[in-house]
């Protein structure tokens, strides 16, 4: 092999020095530069020894000569990233089994495509039990190596739960958190398609921005109509956090995300939890005078969007909605747009 854990190399593209930690496969490693651990192509790095050598050679020959006046360098001007927001990363790690290549673990990342320092909390759960809780900070357009999930344990659907704060003006900017779930149907066609692809890793965006803290207003809007839900039997139980009385800029109407138990409700009674929770929603954020809300109801036979949208036009409070293709939501999401007098 070319090199060895613990060499130094060089990022052939930037010119940064780092070190090499693990070997992932045949073609990709795993560096260390400035703190930041990440994966690359071997085809991307080399011994920085030829770079040693040329900077020595310049250094003597400046001894030697120097010349009367010095030459002005030019300052390097880097180019200027642009934001694509918060994302979780994950990288598959393989073993040989049977002469095949399966997928042993995955590596988990939280990757900071902002310019924005941030505040994470992180845990992830499956059922009620936490098998993994961490927080710190990650500094502008920083990658984070947070932890090793095994493959298998990706079939019991472990929950993913995350909160970001901006660290710089925090007062300004309203914290952004939420909750990641990965079907394992999905899990295998995005390492299918790594595969087919030669890509290293896939990610999921969490978040694009910031946005700014709602401001309070001492005009309050007109009450809204709200829908009046069927019956529902007294032992059923309403997730807890679905009773905080605070806006939401994402609200899910999945009807697993709203109840613990469906059992002997009909599709009528499920619709109308679904609309009285978008009513509850809608009520808060024009309270709150929120600009724009994104409401996930998914594509199914569209009997649950057409209803949202029933709604929506017969609010005066909403400018405008559409329901576009996101990548992070496909067309299973509405994104609603407020105006106020």
């Amino acid at each position: 092999m070319k090199f060895s854990i613990g060499d130094k190399i060089i990022l052939k593209r930037t010119g940064e020095e780092g070190n090499i930690t693990a070997y992932l496969n045949d073609k990709m490693l795993e560096v260390t530069v400035d703190g930041v651990t990440f994966p690359v192509y071997e085809d991307e790095v080399d011994h920085p020894y030829l770079k040693w050598f040329t900077e020595k050679n310049k250094e003597q020959k400046k001894k030697k000569a120097a010349p009367e006046q010095l030459p002005v360098e030019q300052p390097n001007k880097r180019p200027e990233r642009l934001a694509k927001g918060f994302y979780l990363s994950m990288l598959p790690v393989y073993k040989m089994d049977l002469m095949e290549e399966v997928v042993d673990h995955l590596k988990v990342y939280l990757l900071n495509e902002t310019p924005i320092s941030v505040h994470y909390v992180y845990d992830v759960k499956v059922g009620e039990r936490s098998v993994f809780k961490h927080q710190g900070q990650l500094h502008a357009f920083g990658h984070l190596y947070l932890h090793n999930i095994s493959f298998e344990s990706m079939n019991d659907q472990p929950r993913f739960n995350w909160e970001l704060i901006a660290m710089e003006n925090p007062g300004q900017f309203a914290s952004l958190e939420g909750q990641l779930r990965i079907k394992p149907v999905k899990l295998f066609e995005q390492i299918s398609k790594l595969q087919m692809n030669n890509e290293p890793s896939f990610s999921y965006l969490l978040a694009e921005d910031f946005l700014p803290v709602a401001k309070e207003n001492s005009k309050q809007p007109e009450p809204e109509k709200k829908f009046i839900p069927a019956p529902i039997p007294k032992d059923k139980i309403i997730r807890s956090f679905h009773q905080l009385e605070l806006p939401r800029y994402e609200v899910d109407l999945h009807v697993e995300e709203l109840m613990i138990d469906t059992k002997g409700l009909t599709n009528t009674e499920i619709l109308q939890l679904q609309l009285d929770e978008l009513s509850k929603a809608l009520a808060l954020a024009v309270a709150h005078r929120q600009d724009q809300m994104i409401v996930i109801h998914g594509l199914g036979k569209g009997i649950l969007r057409d209803a949202i949208h029933k709604i929506l036009k017969a609010m005066p409070e909403v400018a405008r909605y559409n329901n576009e293709w996101q990548g992070r939501y496909g067309f299973g999401a509405t994104e609603i747009f407020f105006k106020y007098d």
